[in-house]
Parts: C-alpha cells; structure tokens; sequence
C-alpha cells in the first residue's frame, strides 16, 4: 500500500521538490532530526518522511530522537545535531542568550495552546474577558502553556493579577473534570478531546462539553519549527534546503491523506491502537484518498474530505480506538496552510512582544530578521 501511495506523492509533489532531489547524492547521508516529548502521533509527518521516502529522495538516512526542547536547542547551536524541532519562544529566548540558531521552516501554522472553559454552575464563562477573579489551571509558570497564557490575557485586556493561576501539572483534563479548576490552558489537539471523551462517558460531572478558545484567536505567535545553526546554514545551504523540501512533502502528505499517515505512524509509536479493523479501514480510506487525490482537489475539498473520514470512522469505531486519529486530525487543522512552511515577521513581533512583557528578554531585543528566514519555502506551495 505505501508503495502506491509513495507513487502518487512523487507525482502530486515532485514540482515542488524540483532540482533539490536531482541533485541528491546517491549514498545517503546519516542525519539526527531532534524532536520533543515522546514518539507520538503528532509527529507523523516525520514518519511519513521515513516511512514513504520523502528523506531517503532527499538523500538522508534519518534518525529520530526525542529530547527536553532546552536540550535540542543547545544540541543545534552548538553544531552535535543539524536540526532539530523547538517553538518560536525557544529561538528567540536561545539568540538572546547568544545561541545562533535560525528558524528555517514553521511546522505549525497555528499555537497549538488555547484555554478550555465552561459556563458549569452559572459561572457565565464565555469569553477570555470573562476569566477575571477566576481559577485558571495552568502546567507551570513557564513554556508554551504559560506563554500562549500570557499572549491571551494581553489579547483580551487582561493581566494575570486578573485571575488566580492554580499551577495543576500536566493535569488538565483531571483537574477541569473534578472541579477544582474553572477553566485551564491546555493544548488544543488534545486535551480537550480527553475532556469530552470523559464527559460522554460521565466522568466530567455536570459540565458537559466544553469551550475551547484557541490561542490564536487572540495572538498570531510563531509555533513548533524547523531550526538549524547558522554555521551549518551558511555552509551547507544545499542540504539545508534538501532538509526542507522533504519535510514539505511529508507534511504536505499528511496533510493530505491522515489514514495513510496514521499507517506510516505505526511502526514508530507503540502506544498507538492498530486493532486489524482499524488498520483495514485506514487501509482503505488511504487508498480512496489516494484516488482522490490523482484529482488534485483545492484544500477546501481536501478539509471537507478529512471531517467525512472522521464521521466514517465515529460511527465505525469507539471514542478511545479513535482518540489517536482524532489527536492527528485535531493537528493537521494547526498544520495546513496555503504557504507551508512560511513564517511571518508579524508573529515573531508578536512572540516577542509577549516575551519582554514576561521579562524574560534583556533591553536588546536582537534582530528577529535574523532569527527566521523563508528562503527555501515553496512560495508556490498553495
């Protein structure tokens, strides 16, 4: 089944790839991409790139590794690793530290961190302005949480003295659930699909399904990335731009066909549930949307493709088979764009806005000219 799809990746995205692949050598070079976390689905585009040979075309042989973000970071700046994945915070917090990294492709188009919140009990919590005087769980005071959190409250005219953050862990689900918390931030792919999933099946008391407000409604900030050093961009140009055309590929393959990427998932993230009725209906759909896609649909078809996969597999499958492709789906809506890849200088002036007003940047704020470029995204990737 790869194989074909393999095929009609090649055919669909070849222009895209153009000369970069010809001029790939044919002995592969051995590569670390540096990711954080856990193997997950989340990083199926990864995988996509193994499994379908979006790396190997492009003349890698790739080696994943999942390490703390400060860790991949250093690793990068310092030349022990090529490439690794990190947020926008993380870039422009590392050069303010001297670290000279370079964010070369942003994965995630939208901040994947938002605020989960219900009117349970005449709380009356509809909106980000309505937070004010109320308990707001939250991981820690630092990272993605706290600093999409942060970008929130400014958006809505707030500060956090306006509200009383209760520091939960990584708990939000329990803690929303139980009561203890009226609202929390949470990451959006997720964590709100655990609370509806335990509202359904009546362990989320009385508060029923709840709203979701997506940190990007309230602030443009530059998410998860591509980075390299600028050593090894400036000295290896090519490579770097082989490195992001595959990972366009990939992640334009995901994007595209989510059953063939939750397969290609399969063999890198044990946790993931591969019952045969499962994978025989992933199966099939990954080789309908194959067909499909020999069409060569507009996204909008393409989005309206993935939410009827959905509905097939709800009525096929229960809530907890299901959570796993539902987390993928629930990313690629924070993954698709009409550019991939393209960063824009507004959401690094935005980040690190937000940033200074945390107080976690100096008086010289640097040039975020120069921690970003979009010199080998496909402007024509629409």
């Amino acid at each position: 089944m790869f194989v074909i799809i393999r095929r009609l990746s090649v055919i669909m995205f070849c222009a895209l790839l153009g000369g970069l692949v010809a001029g790939a050598q044919d002995d592969l070079a051995d590569e670390r991409i540096l990711l954080t976390f856990i193997p997950n689905i989340q990083f199926a585009p990864f995988y996509v790139g193994i499994e379908n040979g979006y790396f190997s075309d492009a003349g890698y042989d790739i080696t994943l590794e999942h390490l703390h973000e400060p860790d991949v970071l250093d690793l990068v700046a310092v030349g022990q690793a090529n490439y690794g994945i990190v947020s926008g915070e993380q870039v422009i917090l590392a050069r303010s530290r001297d670290r000279d990294v370079v964010y070369v492709f942003e994965w995630f188009q939208q901040y994947p961190v938002g605020i989960v919140a219900t009117g349970h009990n005449g709380l009356g919590l509809y909106d980000i302005g309505d937070l004010r005087g109320r308990r707001v769980g939250i991981p820690g005071r630092f990272g993605a949480s706290y600093t999409g959190l942060t970008a929130m409250l400014h958006g809505a005219g707030l500060a956090e003295g306006d509200i009383e953050l209760v520091e939960i862990g990584f708990n939000a689900p329990e803690a929303f659930c139980l009561q203890t918390v009226d609202a929390a931030v949470v990451y959006v792919n997720n964590e709100p699909l655990q609370i509806i999933n335990r509202s359904l099946a009546g362990q989320c008391g009385d508060i029923g399904i709840p709203d979701v407000f997506p940190a990007s409604d309230y602030a443009d900030l530059v998410s998860n990335g591509l980075i390299v050093s600028r050593s090894h961009l400036n000295d290896n140009p090519g490579r770097v731009a082989l490195m992001v055309g595959a990972l366009r590929d990939a992640l334009r393959f995901a994007i595209d066909n989510p059953a063939a990427a939750y397969l290609a998932s399969l063999p890198h993230v044990d946790a993931l549930p591969r019952e045969s009725e499962l994978v025989a209906a992933l199966t099939e759909a990954a080789a309908r949307q194959g067909d499909f896609l020999y069409a060569i649909p507009g996204r909008d078809e393409v989005a309206a493709g993935r939410e009827a996969l959905r509905s097939r597999l709800r009525q096929q499958f229960d809530n907890e088979t299901l959570a796993q492709m539902e987390v993928l789906l629930n990313s690629i809506e924070l993954w698709d764009a009409e550019v991939l890849g393209y960063s824009d200088l507004a959401s690094w002036e935005t980040m690190r806005d937000t940033l200074a007003r945390m107080d976690l940047l100096g008086d010289d704020l640097g040039d975020l000219n120069a921690a970003f470029t979009n010199e080998f995204v496909a402007v024509d990737d629409a």
